[in-house]
């Protein structure tokens, strides 16, 4: 299946969903303004470079979540010691930007078939992850999860954990806003650069207005 083949199948089932209310989370419940997810999806570089383009994301930090020890360092990390995963955590308003919505570009722009692998990227720290801040998310996350295994999207089954959220340890100062800093270096040229381009081309009704 192509690309676009398999967006049209994600985004029907997340919007006939949500639109049937299935998906629907209201924030008048607890009275915020914004809300927050905890996600990852490989190389944390690239998964800010994307939702820092989505309208309605209000900020996104590099850190790591879900693993043994306090305060780890970027080098703790990518040992595979420590079992932390690299993620993002993404403030977003929920009037712009649903909750299922969010988590449909979160599963169109990895692979969450490959056990702790995205692409070259291979360990623990790279796994797909959603650490749920709240019981709506959780319930979410795991329907449209769910649905999407349901539907035989990809060949294998989606292996992404869906656990509740602990802590975030942000990431060292030069992790933030990495793509963005530092457009030249081989890594942002020959991995994240393609990976916008073609979330751009995607979702460009998702993008954030200049």
């Amino acid at each position: 299946m192509t690309i676009t083949g398999l967006l049209i199948i994600l985004i029907n089932i997340i919007q006939v969903n949500e639109n049937a209310g299935k998906f629907e989370y209201c924030m008048e419940n607890t009275g915020q303004k914004t809300d927050t997810v905890t996600l990852g999806a490989g190389c944390f570089w690239c998964v800010e470079a994307i939702f820092e383009r989505v309208e309605g994301v209000v900020d996104v930090k590099s850190g790591y979540s879900g693993g043994r020890i306090a305060n780890p360092t970027y080098r703790e990390v990518v040992s595979g010691r420590t079992n932390h995963a690299e993620v993002v955590q993404v403030t977003y308003d929920p009037a712009t930007l649903s909750f299922a919505k969010l988590l449909e570009i979160f599963f169109m722009t990895h692979d969450p078939t490959t056990l702790n692998r995205q692409g070259a990227d291979v360990g623990t720290q790279y796994r797909s992850a959603i650490f749920y801040h709240n019981p709506e998310q959780k319930r979410i996350a795991q329907d449209i999860k769910q649905m999407l295994d349901n539907k035989g999207i990809w060949d294998d089954p989606i292996v992404t954990e869906i656990t509740p959220y602990t802590v975030f340890y942000k990431a060292e100062d030069y992790h933030q806003e990495y793509f963005q800093n530092n457009p030249n270096q081989g890594y942002c040229r020959m991995v994240i650069a393609p990976k916008v381009d073609k979330f751009e081309e995607a979702f460009r009704e998702y993008l954030r207005q200049p």
